[in-house]
């Protein structure tokens, strides 16, 4: 028989957690559009304003650094990075993409910290707009959600860096 570790896959409760939230600005409008999504839906789960701190870098690749400089910090309980890569007409788009993707996957591996992953990899502007206007469908939102779930279920199993302040409430 299976046992189940918490509840089935809600909106999660983000009251007490500290939450990073590190966006790529190489597309502000696109990048301005993630954030506010990823901010509403934070208060929508609780998180408080003070809670979460953002930090801008330049473009997509360098958020894994930027990811991992919050994560090992110790301040926070999740990530959430945010950006878009739009391709063009070399193959720099893939290599942006790429490293991106892994480099954020490594620092939610490495460092137990949850990383939400609000990178748009899209083949034109039209695209961007789309997934980060406000609404449902606004990966920004998506992946503040996916970050604060995943860090949810850490806490659960023993392993989130939030269990102290979980187990004392």
């Amino acid at each position: 028989m299976t046992r189940r570790v918490g509840p089935p896959l809600a909106l999660p409760d983000a009251r007490g957690l500290r939450i990073a939230v590190v966006r790529a600005r190489f597309h502000p409008e696109v990048a301005d559009g993630l954030l506010l999504g990823a901010l509403d839906a934070l208060r929508q789960m609780g998180a408080a304003d003070e809670a979460v701190t953002v930090c801008d870098v330049p473009g997509a690749f360098e958020l894994p650094l930027a990811a991992r400089a919050a994560a090992e910090s110790r301040r926070y309980d999740a990530v959430v990075a945010l950006g878009a890569v739009i391709r063009g007409q070399t193959d720099h788009y893939e290599h942006i993409a790429r490293e991106a993707a892994t480099g954020l996957a490594v620092v939610a591996r490495e460092t137990g910290v949850p990383v939400g992953f609000g990178v748009l990899t899209v083949n034109d502007e039209a695209q961007a707009r789309e997934r980060s206007a406000p609404g449902a469908g606004n990966k920004g939102a998506e992946a503040a959600t996916a970050a604060i779930q995943t860090a949810a279920t850490l806490v659960r199993l023993g392993k989130g860096k939030g269990r102290r302040r979980a187990a004392s409430k």
